[in-house]
């Protein structure tokens, strides 16, 4: 029987329940499906940081480094530790070691779910580039708390680093609709985005079969919102993908849905797969939290693993589940009773 090895990091807050949610999911269907999954916890969190000044030990990633795939719940207490602590020291050097660098983030509409938009044909599927550009960390900040304080940060985008994202949204485009948008602002930002425009102008031509359209972020937010149905893939930059995928996170039911994949193409190192509705400690002691997201975010980690037939059971039971109502409405159902009707869907 093959075994995959998961590193569980159920973090933060609803973190836990979800985890623990979307990982009795994945074992039923792994014994119903003919394979095994080895699952090991590891405690990082807020309270960790708490504890020990550090969000993971300082072994951390190698200890990671062992497993096929990482399914991360939530992390972040805001009240706590700061947002910029705990992001940068758990989830970051996470996606960087590990060269995670294609955020996947599907968007579409289950059965039973009512978005805010009247168009049913909803599915998109974003990619954000996940360890540079907006995001790279370059910066700093001198005369602190003087009237001549200065902030200063920097946006690192690489050829290596856009040419490879686009190279996976075209790849991804191929095996959906073949249609591909580009999203930059490059009327604006006249170094980084025009450079990002010329690689997906000069990467086109490898790729005939894939229909081409670069956008700038305002228009495609627009688009998103009046003409969900004209696109396919979408392809952006760490902070405009990080927008726009919660654009879509509202307009396919709420953040109760929205799953994703920080992905190694390469495979060089584990993926981590992860909900992208945060730790929510305003409802965290309730038992409220949706584990849709979690589940999803699981199915796409068995995708990833070469478990497709389970994948694609588990998006069948998720849907079952929605078509009844259940996990529709948010705040009203148990994360325990959702859970509950997954698994009987699976069944």
């Amino acid at each position: 029987m093959k075994t995959h090895s998961i590193a569980l990091i159920p973090g933060d807050g609803i973190g836990t329940a979800v985890t623990k949610a979307a990982w009795s999911v994945l074992e039923t269907v792994a014994k119903q499906e003919g394979f095994a999954l080895a699952g090991t916890t590891f405690p990082w969190s807020c309270q960790t940081y708490k504890d020990t000044g550090a969000m993971m030990p300082a072994e951390g990633i190698e200890t990671l480094r062992g497993f096929d795939a990482i399914l991360l719940g939530a992390v972040g207490w805001p009240a706590e530790v700061p947002d910029s602590v705990s992001l940068h020291g758990l989830l970051l050097p996470i996606r960087k070691a590990f060269v995670q660098y294609a955020n996947m983030r599907p968007h579409r509409l289950l059965p039973g779910v009512e978005g805010p938009l009247k168009a049913r044909d909803f599915d998109i599927l974003c990619i954000r580039e996940n360890t540079e550009g907006e995001y790279s960390g370059a910066g700093g900040r001198v005369h602190q708390g003087t009237d001549g304080e200065v902030a200063v940060e920097t946006s690192i985008f690489t050829r290596m680093g856009v040419e490879r994202i686009l190279r996976f949204g075209f790849e991804q485009a191929r095996k959906r609709r073949g249609k591909l948008a580009s999203v930059t602002k490059s009327n604006a930002q006249k170094y980084s985005m025009v450079f990002w425009d010329e690689v997906t102008h000069a990467l086109a031509s490898e790729y005939p079969d894939v229909q081409v359209t670069s956008y700038h972020i305002d228009a495609m937010a627009a688009r998103m919102v009046m003409a969900p149905e004209s696109l396919d893939v979408i392809v952006a930059s760490n902070l405009f993908g990080d927008i726009l995928t919660d654009l879509g996170a509202a307009i396919q039911g709420g953040l109760g849905f929205a799953a994703s994949a920080n992905i190694n193409p390469d495979r060089t190192a584990p993926s981590m797969f992860e909900p992208v509705h945060g730790s929510a400690p305003d409802i965290a002691h309730l038992g409220i939290a949706n584990p849709m997201a979690t589940i999803w975010s699981g199915a796409l980690m068995l995708e990833h693993l070469g478990e497709t037939s389970a994948a694609g059971r588990i998006m069948e039971a998720l849907a079952t589940t929605t078509a009844k109502g259940i996990g529709t409405r948010p705040g009203q159902d148990k994360t325990d009773a959702i859970t509950a009707a997954v698994l009987s869907s699976l069944d």
